[in-house]
């Protein structure tokens, strides 16, 4: 499982100076973008391949591979990695102290 972080505990994109809801949220999607790109990587698959593969048109898969995710929601980036048959892993840390 890849995180996309500086130090511990830091988002790049909240480093870059997005919100902490902002940074989390392209946090995640870039996150999916990646493991759908890697998994069109290590089937050997063509954009176009990938495209049928996944139910959807190459210009969007093109965008995936080369790191636009932010073009697609959450939802729809979980939709295609569902597509792979993977397994899917949560967490979550919670803050230690009230966050308020």
């Amino acid at each position: 499982m890849t995180t996309h972080t500086t130090k511990a505990n830091e988002n790049v994109f909240e480093s870059m100076g997005f919100s902490k809801e902002e940074a989390a949220e392209m946090e995640l999607r870039t996150f999916i973008a990646y493991e759908i790109r890697v998994f069109i990587e290590r089937q050997g698959l063509t954009q176009q391949k990938a495209a049928e593969f996944f139910g959807t048109t190459q210009p969007k898969i093109s965008k995936i591979i080369n790191g636009h995710g932010e073009g697609f929601t959450i939802n729809a980036l979980v939709r295609l990695l569902a597509r792979t048959g993977g397994k899917f892993q949560y967490a979550f840390k919670q803050p230690r102290k009230k966050a308020a």
